[in-house]
């Protein structure tokens, strides 16, 4: 018998916003900003692309096309995502 596989996606595993901050936290302080944005998108879904998009006060359209691939979302959006995921964007 066929072993039957399927992708491997994070965000099924974001469960809570702990998860959600700590996945966030790491992005920022190790990937490049593409690779946040990406974190941004997978984080979203974790939650659900519409209920972020409500709360980020943005339409879902615009959500994903800020937060896909070669995305340029301005650092408005940006905030206001990571604001609707229950975090906040922060220099030290």
């Amino acid at each position: 018998m066929a072993l039957k596989t399927r992708p491997f996606d994070v965000a099924e595993m974001l469960e809570t916003e702990e998860d959600i901050r700590m996945f966030l936290q790491v992005a920022a302080e190790e990937g490049t900003s593409q690779e946040f944005i990406h974190a941004l998108n997978t984080a979203a879904r974790a939650v659900g692309m519409t209920e972020v998009a409500k709360r980020a006060g943005v339409t879902r359209a615009s959500l994903y096309k800020s937060l896909a691939d070669g995305g340029q979302p301005k650092f408005s959006t940006i905030s206001k995502v990571t604001e609707a995921l229950g975090c906040k964007l922060k220099v030290a």
